[in-house]
């Protein structure tokens, strides 16, 4: 199998009503409206979609998650899990709400069908209980970090992609609404 016949899956999860757990949403989001990917690739909004994304996870090759994960770290700071520490993260206090995640992967691998390649990008939130839907200031900070991790992530596994202009835009517009009544 050639690098672009890797069918390779970025996949944002969270909840967007929560503030920062809806970043790995955010993420996907910006990333279809700013870049366009080689075939093989495809970014979804995973939502809390849980075994919903048994299909496209079972297609996949490889798979990039994008998500908040509680590490005690600082907020904003980026964690590149894979292989144990993905189990670890997923099963106990590193992240949100992957238990759902990890249940998907492992009715995944029941059948026989689980990616090769997993990696989550996790990022330590600032706020994640406020119903909100504008990311805090610490999270959205970091997107363009976040976003540029995942495009490395993408091209390690054998996709390309390009920046969107006038010539060639985004089919759909997302509205990502900005709470300017924060004061934090």
């Amino acid at each position: 199998m050639s690098a672009h016949d890797t069918r390779i899956l970025v996949l944002g999860v969270g909840n967007i009503l929560y503030t920062d757990e809806g970043f790995g949403v955010r993420v996907a989001e910006e990333l279809i409206q700013n870049y366009e990917f080689s075939p093989n690739v495809e970014v979804l909004d995973g939502g809390t979609l849980g075994l919903k994304l048994m299909g496209p996870i079972m297609e996949a090759d490889a798979l990039i998650i994008v998500d908040i994960v509680l590490n005690e770290g600082q907020p904003g700071d980026l964690f590149r899990l894979l292989g144990d520490d993905l189990s670890k993260a997923c099963a106990f206090k590193n992240s949100m709400h992957q238990t759902d995640l990890l249940d998907t992967l492992a009715q995944c691998s029941l059948v026989g069908q689980v990616p090769a390649d997993v990696v989550l990008l996790g990022v330590e939130p600032h706020n994640y209980q406020d119903l909100s839907a504008a990311l805090s200031p610490e999270l959205e900070a970091r997107l363009p970090e976040v976003m540029d991790a995942v495009l490395a992530e993408v091209e390690r596994a054998g996709g390309s992609f390009t920046p969107r202009t006038r010539m060639n835009p985004a089919t759909e517009k997302i509205y990502v609404p900005r709470d300017s009544s924060r004061n934090n």
